[in-house]
């Protein structure tokens, strides 16, 4: 090999390299401009992703775009974490007549309140919203719901003990409520009718001792904390619960719910009228005036004391008294003798009527017939009707309305196996009038005043309200896992406008 053609080699090998070099060079600004083109293209994306969040967690913070549903969704979520709802608490203390009730909500609460503006003045506040224009701005999140018995009425003469029996019910509510909120969570105690009956006297007395145990509870109370609610309220905020759970305070007024509520000594009844008439034919104090979606409405609403279920049955019963506490009512079977029932600190003992009442049955397939021993239906209903009397206002525009009833309406329902005790249902009024006439009729000794119970809601459906049988009720206890209560109503007002 010449030495020429040594270098030629040397050329060759160094010219290949070169190229070799270069194209390791070329590769890797390649590869360097398409990981430069990855990190861009995912930029963009994480940014595109990013603006899509924050436009829709805008708009779902936005009153206009506000939807109607009351339950969260994960943008109320998203929302939370990036500031742009809060979470917030109220424990609401329902002191029924024959039970108290503890109920603790969590809300997302809309910090972008979209131009509403919050009036403030130093008076109580009675009724919804009545100074905010914010109400679409809380979504209710999370419920607690649980029931200590007797109720405060029964502690009449020991206050102290009443207040005491409250301590398990806050104490659930502490163990909800986070302990960094539980300073700024508002709670209430509202007593219902079981304490409207009492003298003034004893219901005052167990209301400072309330009011001791709830100010050391660590949640936020002021003055305003403990009291006794007026019946209206109760029906406004009953009202307002039902139509809230089942979303029908957007849209049409004719879509929305009349709430019928039947406690132990009081019932209430409040919609939203839709007729002329019904404005202009009813009393005035039937009628009030709520601020309530940056709306002024007028509210249909009243409140019957003395006629809940416990109160009536008591009146019922009281027609038939024989002796000193001893009753013989024809509301009650034959085969019932010496029945205990107590109520409001005196017990009666019940039995069947004086002059007892048979109904023949026909033997069949070669069986003998028999005498049956029955309640006397059509006088339970003289004495029903007795007890209702002529105080019942009943509008003739219920007629054509969706009715949703609870409470005992619920109870009484689905003791009789006339719905379904988990999901509620629907019943017309002539399937209350035979479930009626069918407890009077067939002896029972577990529930021995079903033919009394039955027959009054049945007669103060129809005598009282004025519905006819074709006419159907929604009951429900709970809507959408949500206990139908007014302490929901109220605890959303709290929140909206303070105690």
């Amino acid at each position: 090999m010449t030495y020429a053609d040594l270098m030629e080699g040397v050329r060759k090998r160094k010219s290949t390299g070169e190229v070799q070099a270069g194209m390791k060079a070329s590769s890797s600004s390649g590869q360097m401009t398409m990981s430069l083109r990855m990190v861009r293209f995912l930029f963009y994306v994480i940014l595109f992703a990013l603006s899509t969040i924050i436009i829709l967690v805008t708009l779902n913070n936005t009153w206009l775009m506000r939807g109607p549903g009351h339950a969260t969704s994960t943008l109320d979520r998203l929302s939370a974490a990036l500031g742009v709802q809060e979470r917030v608490f109220a424990v609401v203390i329902d002191a029924g007549s024959t039970g108290s009730r503890v109920l603790a909500f969590s809300f997302f609460k809309s910090l972008t309140d979209g131009g509403c503006v919050r009036k403030k003045t130093g008076a109580p506040l009675s009724f919804i919203a009545n100074n905010s224009s914010c109400d679409n701005s809380l979504k209710l999140d999370d419920q607690l719901w649980h029931e200590v018995k007797p109720g405060l009425s029964s502690y009449a003469d020991n206050p102290k003990e009443g207040a005491n029996s409250l301590l398990p019910l806050l104490e659930l509510a502490r163990e909800r409520v986070p302990a960094e909120y539980r300073a700024k969570t508002p709670l209430v105690l509202k007593a219902t009718a079981g304490l409207r009956l009492l003298p003034p006297e004893k219901a005052d007395a167990l209301l400072q001792e309330v009011n001791v145990v709830l100010s050391a509870s660590g949640f936020h109370t002021t003055e305003h904390s403990v009291g006794i609610m007026d019946g209206r309220d109760e029906g406004i905020f009953s009202w307002f619960t039902v139509n809230y759970l089942m979303d029908r305070l957007t849209g049409d007024p004719k879509d929305s719910l009349v709430a019928l509520d039947l406690g132990g000594a009081s019932t209430q009844i409040t919609f939203l009228p839709i007729k002329p008439d019904t404005l202009t034919s009813t009393p005035a104090d039937y009628l009030t005036t709520i601020s309530l979606l940056r709306q002024n409405l007028n509210l249909y609403t009243h409140s019957y004391l003395g006629l809940g279920l416990m109160t009536a049955r008591k009146a019922v019963l009281m027609q038939h008294l024989v002796t000193d506490g001893k009753v013989k009512s024809p509301c009650v079977n034959p085969i019932i003798d010496n029945y205990e029932w107590s109520y409001g600190g005196e017990t009666f003992t019940i039995s069947g009527s004086v002059v007892p009442k048979y109904q023949e049955i026909r033997g069949q397939a070669g069986r003998l017939g028999e005498k049956r021993p029955i309640a006397d239906h059509k006088e339970c209903i003289k004495a029903c009707r007795a007890v209702i009397g002529k105080q019942v206002h009943s509008p003739p525009e219920l007629q054509s309305r969706e009715v949703i009833a609870f409470s005992y309406f619920f109870d009484r329902a689905t003791e009789r196996g006339l719905i379904d005790p988990f999901k509620g249902g629907v019943l017309s009024v002539q399937e209350f009038l035979q479930a009626a006439v069918q407890a009077c009729n067939i002896p029972n000794a577990e529930q021995p005043l079903a033919c009394l119970d039955l027959t009054f809601i049945s007669t103060f459906l129809t005598s009282g309200y004025g519905l006819s049988g074709t006419n159907t009720i929604n009951l429900y206890k709970r809507i959408d896992n949500y206990e139908v209560s007014w302490a929901l109503g109220l605890a959303f007002h709290i929140i909206n406008n303070g105690i």
